[in-house]
Formats: C-alpha cells, sequence, structure tokens
C-alpha cells in the first residue's frame, strides 16, 4: 500500500518556520490504528487526514500519541494540500470534524480558517501552574485548555515551565499570553500530555485566546505572534461567536509512505 505524504510549514511563508504538519490524503479511511502509528512514526506535532466527503472532506488529526477533536495548523495544512498540490479549484473548502464544520478560504493574503470561538471560564490560579511557570500569573482561564495570562511580552518569551508538572493537568495543555510588542498579543502552547511538550504555532489555541484579547484591547481584528524557538504569525477576525485565522503556509516535504501490510 502506498499513500502519499505532504509535509506543510503553516502559519508562515519560509521553509524551518512556522508550524510543520504531516497530511496524507486517502480516498477511504484506514484502521485507526495504522493513522496513529503513522502519526507517531511522523513525529510532528500533528498529522492529518482526510477522506472525501458529502461537498468537502472529513478530516482527523492525530499527535504521535492521540487523535485530537481540534488542530488549527494541520487544517491550515490540508487546506494547502488541496489548493496548492491537488488541484481544487473551489475558493472554500468546507472539512466537517469532531468540532463541526470549518471553512478555509484562499484569498490575496493566504488562507483563512473559519473556527468556532471556545468559551473562557474564569478560574483560580493553580498551584501547580504558578509553581510549573515560576511566577505566579495575572489571571487563569479554562476550557479546552487552560489559559494563563501573564504581565509582559518578555516573560512569555522567557518562560521556561516545568513540563512534568503541565503534563499532571488535566486538560489538553496550557496557553500563556501577554499583549505584545509589535502584535496585538503573543502566546505559546505546551501540551505534553498529548504528546507536545512545545506546539511551534498554535491555530486551536488562538478560538480560546484571541476573545479575551479582542475583549481587552477592544478590538474585532487582532495581530498575533507564537513565541516558540520556530515562531510563526498569524491575523484573527472576531465575528460572533465564529473566529476567522488567517495565515500563510509553505510545503517543505511531498513523498510517499510505502507499507506492505496494515499493522
Amino acid at each position: 500500500m502506498k499513500l502519499s505524504l505532504y509535509q506543510i510549514d503553516a502559519f508562515t511563508s519560509e521553509v524551518f518556520k512556522g508550524n510543520p504538519a504531516a497530511v496524507v490524503p486517502l480516498d477511504v479511511w484506514i484502521a485507526d490504528e495504522l493513522m496513529q502509528k503513522i502519526a507517531a512514526e511522523n513525529n510532528l506535532s500533528e498529522t492529518a487526514f482526510f477522506v472525501p466527503e458529502g461537498n468537502g472532506y472529513r478530516l482527523r488529526w492525530f499527535t504521535p500519541v492521540a487523535e485530537v477533536d481540534m488542530c488549527g495548523h494541520a487544517t491550515l495544512a490540508s487546506a494547502y494540500v488541496l489548493f496548492e498540490c491537488l488541484g481544487y479549484e473551489k475558493e472554500t473548502i468546507i472539512f466537517e470534524t469532531e468540532s463541526g464544520r470549518l471553512d478555509v478560504s484562499r484569498g490575496s493574503n493566504g488562507y483563512t480558517m473559519d473556527f468556532p470561538l471556545q468559551p473562557l471560564q474564569r478560574c483560580d490560579i493553580s498551584k501547580q501552574i504558578e509553581v510549573a511557570f515560576g511566577m505566579k500569573p495575572i489571571e487563569t482561564f479554562a476550557s479546552m485548555d487552560y489559559v494563563v495570562v501573564f504581565e509582559d511580552e518578555a516573560t512569555v518569551k522567557n518562560a521556561k515551565p516545568n513540563i512534568p508538572l503541565l503534563k499532571e493537568l488535566d486538560l489538553r495543555g496550557v496557553c500563556i499570553t501577554a499583549k505584545g510588542s509589535d502584535a496585538d498579543f503573543v502566546l505559546r502552547f505546551f501540551a505534553p500530555n498529548i504528546g507536545v511538550d512545545e506546539d511551534p504555532v498554535t491555530g486551536s489555541a488562538l478560538t480560546l485566546v484571541a476573545g479575551y484579547w479582542a475583549e481587552v484591547l477592544k478590538k474585532e481584528t487582532l495581530s498575533v505572534k507564537q513565541l516558540s524557538q520556530r515562531g510563526g504569525e498569524a491575523v484573527c477576525h472576531l465575528n460572533g461567536d465564529r473566529i476567522g485565522i488567517s495565515g500563510s503556509a509553505v510545503k517543505y516535504l511531498e513523498g510517499v509512505i510505502t507499507l506492505k501490510r496494515e499493522v
């Protein structure tokens, strides 16, 4: 069995930056166990698989250790593969996912993903989070992940969290954020309990934190930088309970997975 494989750097226009995602287009689904093994072999934060369904595609995402319900950069990477590598001709791709319908449109400034905003609930500052980062945040919220607000960009950039402590938390991951100096806000994202100690650029985290900064800054359109080692940039536009996340992508690799049997 041979499967096409693409590796796309998302939220950047340059290779070796942004967040790399593997994308495997399928005609029909293969076994879940095999998809998980392929994701583990790729050893990237996410591997995306999609098959044609209805007027669009069914899309799924796997980290090296687990399937997840939402992933932004691998959705962007999947759209790039369809638009730029597989000749998709319409201006908008419809993806059906565990998080509902996610549309991706192509425009002059790259690609825009239409995602649902995730509600945040203010919560008590966890002693475990405070110890893990070695400092007390301004405030903490909980949703799909924890959102931890710090005083300034330098604090986010220089944070050196205790990853084993973060791995003990009960949610998917931890997003730390602050007001930016040359972007509206900055963030970093850690999810060691799903096999991603630090994610280079995290589109799904923007569905959490952009709503907070839109309220604080009184803006509907916000620029964002993720301060990982690779770095990445996006623009968020809030529209009611939805968020448009815009960014670029570039192809790093195109190849073939060759398997003798499904194991």
